[in-house]
């Protein structure tokens, strides 16, 4: 009986509510948010600060920098970015964060330089043309270095130049606020040409870094202390994108033991001595001194490596026409293996072979060249991308080789 009742009451409610007449004007209804706590948000006064500042267009005091820096230190410890190469691994670009809001361009990273530079606004509109660009001006964190210009010119006749700002900058979650970002005025045509490149960030040693009246850190020098070891790792792979890492290795990329040796930094690059080198099956106890560059695309060694090396490639000759040593597409090439340490670097025969040297040509440049003219023996990309490479920026710092994992 009592649910009857309930039932015919439950009725009449919504038969009240049918014939009710519409209610005019607006309606309002209550309602509560629930707040719910970030468990990764880190508080920091100096970001929150920053903040304000940032809103408001006004630009960061000395001193509130510095504590960024501090912060952001304290919290990238290690950090990871994908590097992708371009036709025939001719140079592998990265993406780098600049700037607030943060600008994304793709640079080559270059531990044959020191200098990061870029694209930018003070460009001419036709060389901007294809690129990402820098624009400090809309950057809240940018401050230009009055008075600083900088230069560079490198080995293959390219270069640029420009004025200074310092700006957040960030690598693979690696972050520095005040980053030294060298703005381009001036490039070569073959920066130009290549519209997949913005620019370049330097990993040599800051001692060789171009800007004038005062040199800049390189950013791997801006934040090695904050890292949780003081390195990156580098792995290049052959037609297919690799990594940059920074304060730390990864054991599955490598297999066995990291071989390390010493550098010579007296020039500024990370100089170091590969104790013997085969050709094929074939040993030589030669010593090879050169420099590990990532900026490099091929192996430049002396010319009596060189002729040992192409004395077992069919048809190979020195070619004045084409600048180096070029063989048929179709031959056979033998391996190149540098050992480190008690690590032997093999560097595939395909690796050995660069490129036809035009297209649709049957005749091919070869990936190993003399350094007679260039007067440093370089492990550029041919050499470096055959291994897992640690570049160690301790107190006294070493360049590490590793067999790769397959």
């Amino acid at each position: 009986m009592k649910t009857a009742q309930n039932l015919l009451l439950a009725l009449a409610a919504c038969a009240s509510l049918v014939s009710a007449a519409p209610v005019e004007g607006p309606q309002t209804h209550d309602f509560t948010v629930h707040q719910v706590r970030n468990p990764h948000y880190v508080k920091s006064g100096a970001h929150a600060l920053a903040k304000a500042y940032r809103k408001y267009g006004k630009p960061l005091p000395e001193s509130l920098v510095t504590a960024l820096n501090n912060s952001h230190a304290k919290r990238a410890t290690t950090g990871s970015a994908v590097t992708t190469p371009e036709d025939s691994d001719t140079e592998y670009l990265t993406p780098v964060s600049i700037g607030t809001p943060a600008t994304t361009l793709n640079l080559d990273f270059d531990t044959g330089s020191a200098d990061l530079w870029v694209f930018s606004t003070e460009l001419s509109s036709s060389t901007q043309s294809g690129h990402s660009v820098y624009n400090p001006s809309k950057s809240s964190t940018a401050k230009k270095l009055s008075g600083s210009t900088w230069s560079i010119s490198y080995g293959d006749g390219s270069g640029a130049s420009g004025d200074v700002y310092t700006d957040v900058v960030n690598i693979g979650g690696v972050s520095f606020a005040t980053q030294a970002v060298e703005a381009a005025s001036k490039v070569s045509s073959q920066f130009v040409q290549d519209t997949n490149n913005d620019g370049l960030v330097g990993l040599a040693f800051s001692s060789i870094n171009t800007v004038s009246p005062n040199a800049q850190k390189t950013f791997f020098d801006n934040v090695k202390s904050s890292l949780s070891s003081p390195l990156f790792a580098v792995d290049l792979k052959h037609n297919q994108p690799g990594t940059y890492e920074f304060g730390k290795t990864t054991s599955s990329k490598y297999t066995g033991s990291i071989a390390y040796t010493s550098v010579d930094t007296s020039e500024g690059f990370w100089d170091f001595t590969a104790s013997s080198y085969k050709v094929g099956s074939t040993s030589y106890s030669t010593k090879l001194t050169g420099i590990a560059d990532t900026g490099t695309t091929l192996l430049l060694l002396p010319a009596s490596v060189v002729k040992n090396y192409y004395s077992k490639v069919s048809g190979a000759v020195n070619s004045s026409s084409e600048g180096g040593y070029v063989f048929p597409c179709s031959a056979t090439l033998p391996t190149f293996t540098y050992t480190v340490g008690s690590v032997s670097i093999v560097i595939p025969a395909d690796y050995m072979n660069f490129s036809p040297v035009s297209d649709g040509s049957s005749t091919c440049f070869g990936g190993l060249q003399s350094s007679a003219d260039i007067g440093i023996n370089i492990f550029g990309d041919v050499a470096l991308k055959a291994a897992y490479v640690v570049f160690n920026g301790a107190s006294t710092p070493q360049v590490g080789f590793a067999t790769k994992s397959l």
